[in-house]
């Protein structure tokens, strides 16, 4: 199998680690967001999106970070996407939430305008406000992350255990990192996100992000 990827990417980097510490085998092929390729003509034609990870399984081709989490854990029967029926739902709900409601305003309208210039307003005066406005979203979202989803007796998103969705949700929300978001008020979220950094593989699946990181810090 081929993963059109890119190592610093918030929906790249889910897929990535999720294959290593499950031991699938993957071709990461690398497709440099800063020099535009994802919007080459050659990529287009894998993904007409522009966007990274593509999976490609034997000339089966599909997109979306959480598809890919899905279809990668149902093709292995990996039980960090269960069968029974309501402990799937809860991790398609968690996964859903986190895609529609969080990365929305966490990404989109808060840290990216603030690194990406593509992702910035065409004023300084609506790309502030546009921050302030994800920002404040943001924190109404990481409070039912924490307290709802994860909660006090929990390090995971749901089930109590770890799952896929936990895979796609640090992500997104270790997106936070790049501009030295601050997670002291969700205590239940820094617990968790301590317990995913203790996975196997984690420094290394997140080594370019954490360089990213601290280009940003310096």
């Amino acid at each position: 199998m081929k993963l059109y990827m890119n190592p610093v990417s918030s929906t790249s980097r889910p897929v990535s680690l999720f294959a290593a510490e499950a031991g699938i085998p993957l071709d990461e092929i690398v497709i440099d967001l800063m020099t535009g390729e994802h919007k080459a003509p050659d990529f287009v034609a894998v993904n007409p999106n522009g966007l990274v990870p593509v999976l490609n399984d034997d000339g089966f081709v599909l997109t979306e970070s959480s598809a890919i989490l899905k279809y990668l854990a149902q093709k292995t029967n990996s039980p960090l996407y269960p069968d029974d029926l309501q402990e799937r739902a809860r991790v398609n709900e968690a996964m859903d939430w986190l895609n529609a409601n969080f990365y929305r305003d966490f990404g989109f309208n808060y840290v990216y305008p603030q690194i990406m210039p593509h992702h910035r307003r065409r004023t300084d005066t609506g790309n502030a406000d546009v921050v302030t406005w994800g920002y404040e979203k943001s924190c109404e979202w990481l409070s039912v992350l924490d307290r709802h989803f994860i909660g006090p007796k929990s390090d995971y998103i749901c089930l109590g255990r770890l799952t896929i969705a936990d895979f796609m949700g640090a992500g997104i929300v270790g997106l936070g990192e790049v501009i030295g978001f601050g997670f002291s008020p969700y205590p239940h979220i820094m617990r968790w996100l301590a317990a995913m950094k203790r996975l196997e593989h984690w420094d290394r699946v997140n080594e370019a992000f954490h360089r990213m990181v601290a280009a940003e810090a310096a």
